[in-house]
């Protein structure tokens, strides 16, 4: 098998445009590595391609479920194997794309997971909250766990809640792949990703959220997903609309902060400055590493 490539980094650092491209010169299918764009008519908040952007590039696992539907890490671990080995099959090859990192780890790591279980990314909880939790079932457990490693507290919380063994062995590869990071300075990301929300609201991110109104009362992903959980407040509660568009900001913000530390920490990857102005030298410069780097 030729190497999955793999294109992780923040939000609005044009993961998206790079991934169709790049399929375009290698002869790829593109498998969805974010965990909200899954999901039928969250589409403006989750920023997934159009149809116009997919460009008759093959994606999947977009729209693939209903927002009321429980669709966990578990689920997508299934689901991106069952792709590698039929997108393999006709002699195609992968890039896998998001910024989802526990998603796109546990498909292509030995992840162990129990049929019927559910797995929580705990989007709005910090790690002091999660270490919390944990507190709760193993005191001796959380005092030995670092705090700054949010996905072990991630992992460590999933296991106590679903009654799974916690063992410490380390994680095995199962496929050849290339990580390939797009990144930009602090300050240019957190202005993109800024303007990135105010966009989202200028197409119409709001008319979005009152369509879905009476089903966040039944959706987990409502709930927990940046963009739409803070819109709870707004709907029910009275909550001031630019208050709402600031959370999601600063939300956003700390996510691409955990993003960074768990695409360092976790994978070996590549990572490219993201050339805004001409994005083509990005592209070609990534094309060039790959070209060189990959069986």
């Amino acid at each position: 098998m030729e190497d999955i490539i793999v294109i992780v980094g923040p939000t609005g650092v044009g993961k998206t445009k790079l991934s169709i491209e790049l399929a375009k010169k290698i002869d790829a299918e593109i498998i969805n590595g974010d965990s909200v764009a899954i999901y039928k008519e969250l589409n403006i908040g989750s920023a997934k391609p159009t149809i116009e952007e997919m460009d008759g590039i093959p994606h999947h696992l977009i729209d693939i479920k209903e927002v009321e539907d429980n669709y966990s890490v578990f689920d997508y671990q299934k689901d991106v194997r069952r792709l590698i080995e039929e997108i393999n099959s006709r002699k195609k090859r992968i890039i896998i794309v998001g910024g989802t990192g526990l998603y796109i780890k546990a498909a292509l790591y030995d992840y162990k997971f129990t049929e019927g279980t559910t797995y929580n990314m705990y989007e709005d909880l910090t790690n002091e909250e999660i270490l919390d939790k944990i507190s709760s079932y193993d005191l001796y457990l959380s005092s030995n766990l670092e705090i700054n490693n949010r996905q072990r507290l991630v992992r460590i919380l999933n296991k106590l809640e679903n009654n799974e063994e916690i063992t410490n062995n380390k994680d095995k590869l199962l496929y050849p792949i290339k990580v390939i990071g797009l990144t930009t300075d602090r300050d240019n990301l957190y202005e993109r990703i800024n303007n990135r929300v105010d966009k989202m609201i200028e197409n119409g991110l709001l008319n979005e959220i009152k369509s879905l109104k009476d089903r966040y009362k039944s959706s987990r992903i409502l709930n927990s997903a940046i963009g739409y959980k803070e819109f709870y407040d707004y709907l029910y509660n009275s909550k001031d609309l630019d208050e709402v568009i600031a959370n999601i900001k600063q939300n956003s913000r700390r996510f691409a902060k955990r993003q960074y530390t768990f695409f360092n920490h976790q994978f070996h990857t590549q990572w490219f400055n993201v050339n805004f102005n001409n994005f083509n030298n990005t592209i070609d410069e990534v094309y060039n590493y790959i070209k060189k780097e990959t069986n």
